[in-house]
């Protein structure tokens, strides 16, 4: 698998590239956390994606790159999660989500010649629609809870109107299930507030979206793509509202990457990337359901 992935890159001329695992920075997402590590007197974070990094090639106008490298995060462990796990990671200058999403259907055929794969497209709203009934922009926490509750889905303890933490649950509980099992659904335009580091536009029906894409196998996630943000400013914003989250919620701050930020300030190119689970995406094309089948050196056996 890994030397298919190398000839789809190279044949695309995508330079393959390598980045530190150890950064004095952190990610501040509030959904992910991260493992870290002390050298001499600096609290240094393993990377949970080699993104900020990679970024600040692109900034130093290195053109499309790919790297395959490990990423960790914490209180990760279980079937499909492994603490430690191989991340495929791309960034192509020029190219829209769309364009990109192109691409990782290419990439994704290219691995699994043996076997006919298929694949679907769904916006957010459409998979909303379709399968709970509600326009996931326009509703309210409480439309979501009451779908909860006619659907008979188990209502969570504490949830609050927390309107995306509804969407979520909606997501995982009834969305994804009912995605075709035996292939691949590429859902776009996530909701604004979860724009992590994507842009953001205005759809057809004139609601502000997030340019961001996640690719599933069934209910499985594989990959979660963006339309780059490289505004510095707001960038360090959603750094700030994240970190003010993370407190509310009793869990630490983390640094924020002043040297990610100042690569946005002096341009990042147009670009979009996304990050690729290869252990997962190894385990569809193998049948499996267990990650611990393609490891090695499983968490028990380190």
């Amino acid at each position: 698998m890994l030397q298919d992935i190398r000839a789809f890159f190279d044949a695309r001329g995508v330079l393959e590239v390598e980045t530190p695992l150890l950064a004095s920075a952190g990610n501040t997402d509030i959904h992910i956390e991260s493992l870290s590590t002390v050298f001499g007197d600096q609290d240094y974070y393993l990377n949970t994606s080699p993104e900020f990094a990679m970024k600040r090639l692109l900034a130093a106008q290195s053109g499309s790159i790919y790297q395959v490298c490990k990423a960790f995060r914490d209180d990760e462990l279980g079937p499909m999660h492994n603490p430690e796990f191989t991340m495929l990671e791309w960034y192509r200058t020029g190219f829209d989500m769309f364009h990109l999403m192109d691409e990782m259907e290419a990439l994704v055929l290219a691995l699994s010649s043996d076997s006919p794969v298929t694949f679907n497209r769904f916006s957010y709203t459409q998979v909303f629609e379709l399968y709970a009934g509600l326009n996931p922009h326009r509703a309210s926490a409480s439309d979501c809870r009451d779908c909860v509750i006619e659907h008979g889905i188990e209502q969570p303890v504490g949830m609050g109107e927390n309107k995306d933490e509804w969407l979520d649950w909606l997501l995982t509980q009834m969305i994804l299930p009912a995605l075709p099992s035996d292939q691949f659904t590429f859902i776009h335009d996530y909701p604004a507030s979860q724009c992590a580091l994507a842009r953001l536009r205005v759809n057809e029906a004139g609601e502000q979206v997030a340019s961001r894409f996640e690719l599933f196998y069934g209910g499985t996630e594989l990959a979660n793509g963006f339309h780059e943000l490289s505004q510095a400013g707001e960038q360090r914003q959603r750094f700030e509202g994240d970190n003010k989250i993370r407190l509310l919620e009793n869990k630490p701050a983390v640094k924020i990457d002043g040297l990610f930020l100042s690569a946005l300030e002096n341009g990042l190119p147009e670009c979009s990337g996304v990050a690729l689970g290869l252990d997962r995406l190894l385990m569809v094309l193998i049948k499996s359901t267990l990650i611990d089948d393609v490891l090695a050196f499983p968490w028990q056996r380190i």
